[in-house]
């Protein structure tokens, strides 16, 4: 029995390039509906190519909260995003609105959904010291290190992802646990909405060539400009946001190191990896359900009947 106090929400996810944008504007077209995003790069101003973000035409009139709320130089993280898309959830079911939460970025729904998983603080002089070890070794190494001591989180975290893999390793030398084990000790059981959790499926050879066509578009579209922008607004290459997928490979063709052939080729590999490792998270999540997201009529009935049933 679903307990009435509790407000519903409806979960689209998938990996990148499935198809996800799309779906969500034309189900809340059909039903009324206001989306939330959840993406961790579409929160950022002025970073539209490069994110994939829907332009004003492709929403189409729908209402879209969260993004563009920070610059490219402040700090974001899941605690914020659960800090903003909790009471805008609640506020959009409070009007008897279908509530959407549209996105990728598998730990701002996690959050959303379950709260976050208590870890220490930042050690200023661990952390320094662990820059430094990535400055001598490189973040690669350190990612090995980490799948040493951590497989279950190395496996979620990209090799050059130098922030996340340094916090993980500070995690574990403060706690002396991983933090994938605190992570299954929260089991982020502290569930304050209902939550339908629809998963856009698409076969690993379509979506690949979806993500390598999307690629091309995008440096088509604008994306070496884009950069080229953001570096002249004093958005430098060291800052979170711009070591994105996309921006980082663009910023090698910009100093030099790479031609556009070889960022082009990298972007689409680097971008199937993450896709990759987009599905292995979304399979592990407990009641997600694998929809076709060219199945339009399913996934309506769906959410209707969700959003009729009562305790």
């Amino acid at each position: 029995m679903l307990d009435p106090k509790k407000p519903k929400i409806i979960v689209i996810a998938g990996p990148t390039a499935s198809g996800k944008t799309g779906l969500a504007v034309s189900l809340a077209l059909s039903l009324g509906g206001e989306i939330i995003n959840a993406d961790s790069m579409q929160v950022y101003r002025y970073m539209d190519v490069g994110t994939a973000k829907p332009t004003l035409e492709e929403r189409r009139g729908v209402i879209h909260h969260l993004l563009d709320v920070v610059d490219p130089d402040e700090d974001f993280n899941a605690a914020m995003y659960r800090g903003m898309a909790f009471p805008l959830a609640k506020g959009i079911s409070a009007k008897n609105t279908p509530c959407f939460i549209v996105g990728g970025t598998g730990l701002y729904i996690r959050s959303l959904l379950g709260g976050l998983v208590e870890l220490p603080p930042s050690d200023p002089m661990l952390r320094e010291w662990l820059h430094l070890e990535c400055d001598r070794k490189g973040a690669p190494k350190l990612h090995r290190k980490l799948a040493e001591l951590d497989p279950e989180r190395a496996k979620s975290i990209h090799p050059n992802d130098r922030l996340r893999i340094i916090r993980a390793l500070e995690i574990i030398q403060q706690t002396r646990r991983p933090a994938s084990d605190l992570m299954k000790q929260h089991r982020f059981g502290n569930q304050a909405f209902l939550a339908l959790k629809l998963c856009l499926q698409v076969e690993k050879e379509p979506l690949y060539d979806r993500i390598n066509e999307r690629s091309k578009k995008m440096i088509a579209g604008g994306l070496v400009e884009e950069t080229e922008r953001l570096m002249k607004m004093g958005y430098g290459p060291h800052l979170k946001s711009m070591t994105a997928i996309g921006y980082r490979h663009i910023l090698k063709y910009l100093q030099g190191e790479w031609s556009l052939e070889k960022a082009t080729e990298t972007l689409k590999r680097d971008t199937r990896r993450y896709a990759k490792r987009q599905v292995t998270w979304f399979k592990a999540e407990p009641d997600m359900t694998p929809i076709d997201p060219e199945d339009e009529t399913l996934a309506v009935n769906r959410i209707r009947d969700f959003l009729a049933e009562s305790a």
